[in-house]
Order: structure tokens, then sequence, then C-alpha cells
């Protein structure tokens, strides 16, 4: 399995945002997205997961038949946790929503919220909210996770546990893109720089003038 972006240019609101991005990410492997605010990080993400449809270029998943965003997993910004809801009501919401079989009880045991349970969504810090959207990704497995800015609000204990998900996720055959502003301690991981390929674009764009 491989997941491919082809030539991928973008726009929002009339301006471009990714120029000709293109990348290849194979089973088990990690890209780290990086570049400036406004560089197009969440832009692409988003992009990959089928929320956003591109001026021109194409994303595929090489060696699977599925439609692609089916295969995916987006953690944004939002940590969509109902406050109405328990921790546990909220996930199973979720697992429910995407189709997934994980055992409730262990996917919260395992991000450290086994304990909180039945407490109310409303009463989580932001560092535990996040800890609920990443018990997500294991209650229903898809190989593709796409993380943007996955670290936030997460403490140091927080950040190892991320640390220690993505590699578990990796050796199953799965494969991580993230976009970060901070060093992510995944092992190996490629790196995707937005801004010097913004750079790059605007560069030919002028040498390409009359």
């Amino acid at each position: 399995m491989k997941l491919v972006a082809e030539d991928l240019t973008v726009s929002r609101g009339g301006r471009l945002v990714l120029v000709g991005v293109g990348f290849a990410v194979a089973a088990g492997g990690a890209l780290a997205v990086v570049g400036p605010n406004g560089a197009g990080k969440s832009t692409l993400l988003r992009t990959l997961a089928g929320l956003i449809t591109p001026d021109s270029g194409s994303v595929r998943i090489e060696g699977d038949d599925d439609e692609p965003r089916e295969r995916m997993h987006l953690l944004g910004h939002l940590d969509a946790v109902k406050a109405g809801l328990t921790v546990e009501r909220n996930l199973r919401f979720a697992r429910d929503a995407l189709g997934g079989e994980g055992v409730l009880q262990a996917a919260l045991d395992h991000v450290g919220l086994g304990a909180l349970a039945e407490l109310p969504g409303a009463v989580l810090s932001a560092g535990q909210r996040r800890r609920l959207a990443l018990a997500r990704l294991i209650c229903a497995p898809r190989p593709v996770w796409l993380l943007d800015e996955p670290t936030a609000a997460l403490d140091a204990a927080g950040q190892r546990l991320l640390e220690r998900l993505v590699a578990e996720h990796r050796a199953k055959g799965g494969l991580v893109v993230a976009a970060t502003h901070m060093e992510l301690g995944f092992e190996d991981a490629e790196t995707l720089d937005l801004g010097k390929s913004a750079a790059r674009s605007r560069n030919s764009a002028l040498m390409s003038r009359p």
C-alpha cells in the first residue's frame, strides 16, 4: 500500500495555496509536513482526506481498491468532543459513525482515559480532549492517518503517547502524514517543506513572465 499525491494545486478564496505538490508514502512510513503559517499544511491534509477538491492533481492509494477517503483518519484542530456526552459515549458515537469495532474501554485505557469513562466531555482538559480524539484512531482502525498538529495541547506524557501510537500503527503496516510546527519523534520520518515548495513555485512563475 502506498499513498500517492501527484501535482496537487489548490486555491482557497481566489488565492493559490498549493502549487504542484507531490509525494509518496509507503506502508509503514511517515511524512512530516512543515512550513510557516499559511503555507497550506492544513489545506494539504484536508485535500488528501477528500474534503477539498484540488484545482488539479490527484490523490490515490496504490494497492487498495477502496475509495481513498474511506481508508483515512483525519485528526484536525477541533477535537469534536460533545460536552453533554460522557467520555465513553463520545467515543462510542465516533466509533459507530466511522464503522469501527474496537473495544471502547480498551481504547480509553490505551490513551490514559480509562478512569474518566463516565465523566462528561465538558470537564475534560484540552489535553484530555486530544487524548480522546486519539482514541478514535484505535477504535476504528484505518491504514492512513492524517494528523494536523497532533501534539497540540498534549503535555510531555501525551506526546510520548502519540509517538507510541504512531509507532504501533506503522508497525502494523499503517502510514502517517502529519502537519507540524515542532519536531515529532517519529522514527525515520521524511519531511515535506511547503514553505520551500511555495518559494519554488513563486520563482517559477516570475521566471515564466515575459
